[in-house]
C-alpha cells in the first residue's frame, strides 16, 4: 500500500501538487507586478552610481534576473 504525505482529494496526488505550483506561480506574478510597478520603481530613480553604473537600470536588471530564476525554479519543481 502506498502512503503519501499529500491528502487525496477529488484530483488525487497530482492535483494537490499542481494546485500548489499554480498558486506559487500566481504569487510570483503578483510580486513581480508589485516590484515593477511605478511607486516601487520610483524609489530606485536616484542620481546614484554603484561601481560607475547608474542604480536604476542595474536594479531593474537584477530584479528581472531574480524573477526569471525564481520562475525557472518553480517550473522545475512542478515538472517533477
Amino acid at each position: 500500500m502506498r502512503t503519501s504525505r499529500w491528502p487525496r482529494g477529488r484530483c488525487g496526488e497530482a492535483g494537490v501538487k499542481g494546485r500548489l505550483g499554480r498558486q506559487r506561480s500566481v504569487a510570483l506574478f503578483g510580486a513581480a507586478v508589485l516590484v515593477f510597478n511605478f511607486p516601487l520603481l520610483a524609489l530606485w530613480e536616484q542620481p546614484l552610481r554603484l561601481f560607475g553604473l547608474p542604480v536604476f537600470p542595474l536594479a531593474l536588471f537584477v530584479l528581472w534576473g531574480v524573477v526569471i530564476c525564481l520562475l525557472a525554479v518553480l517550473a522545475e519543481r512542478s515538472a517533477k
